[in-house]
């Protein structure tokens, strides 16, 4: 299994981000895909940044991924005062649909795992509608918990006999990023994605930002405006949470220690707070 530490990364809060644009990410993405092995992409924003601050194990899966995506505005910031001025933002939905409709992946095999119940089958049919030549060969609603060890079987049966090349996981951070560390070791040579609000975001149930709002960085002021009362505390803690540590790191009042993959660490290793 690939982790990080390979690569070069900007470091945010003790956290790794690849400086990627679009293009050097779909590179990346056809290299993990061409090596046959199996592994996990996670894109990275401030949410799941903050929750790697509490959740030790949560930083343990940022440790072992693949590739670790620059999924937000201040996290492109940070690396750009890295000195990676070439970084840019890769939102997990534009990254989908990039590789759906590049060339380069028309061959490849796809599941997609997530989604209230038929909204994985919707989006289905909106990228087929839009990408004709696509290869969805399967798809799975998972139940609003930790899947059972019968239920992780079976979808790992379903997925070994579909051998699809990639595994979109639309579930919320940091359920999905734990849900693809703790699959991984069931898997032959697909490649995981943990893109989040994708699915909602293709089947119009989450209005899309203009590109000037998230150029801002403000994409997260136009989610809560659509969604106030679920993300209101949860973009109040983290966003001001952030702002106060990055500026610690930023002026090196506090060190922040990048976490190392422990090859000990196992779904018994997980918190409670995957439930």
């Amino acid at each position: 299994m690939n982790t990080n530490s390979s690569r070069r990364t900007a470091e945010v809060l003790g956290v790794p981000v690849h400086p990627l644009d679009m293009e050097s990410a779909l590179a990346q993405v056809k290299q993990e895909l061409d090596k046959r092995r199996s592994g996990y992409v996670c894109l990275i924003g401030v949410h799941g940044i903050m929750e790697a601050q509490r959740d030790a194990g949560l930083a343990q899966v940022y440790a072992r991924a693949a590739l670790m995506v620059p999924d937000g505005t201040p996290t492109v910031w940070v690396g750009r005062l890295q000195g990676f001025s070439r970084m840019q933002r890769v939102a997990g939905p534009d990254l989908m649909l990039e590789i759906f409709g590049h060339g380069q992946f028309a061959k490849c095999r796809h599941f997609l795992y997530g989604g209230k119940e038929g909204v994985a089958e919707e989006l289905r049919e909106r990228l087929t509608a839009r990408f004709p030549w696509v290869r969805i060969v399967g798809t799975y609603t998972p139940p609003f918990r930790e899947l059972t060890l019968t239920e992780e079987e079976s979808l790992a049966a379903r997925i070994q006999e579909l051998k699809p090349d990639m595994i979109w996981v639309g579930i919320s951070t940091p359920k999905q990023e734990r849900f693809m560390m703790r699959f991984l070791p069931r898997l032959e040579s697909a490649l995981m994605f943990g893109v989040g609000a994708a699915f909602d975001f293709h089947t119009g149930r989450i209005k899309d930002s203009p590109r000037w709002v998230k150029r801002a960085g403000l994409q997260w002021l136009h989610r809560l405006i659509q969604d106030p009362r679920r993300l209101f505390w949860r973009y109040m803690r983290n966003n001001s949470a952030f702002l106060w540590h990055i500026t610690l790191q930023l002026t090196g009042l506090r060190t922040y220690t990048q976490a190392k993959a422990d090859p000990h660490f196992s779904r018994g290793a997980q918190t409670a707070t995957d439930q």
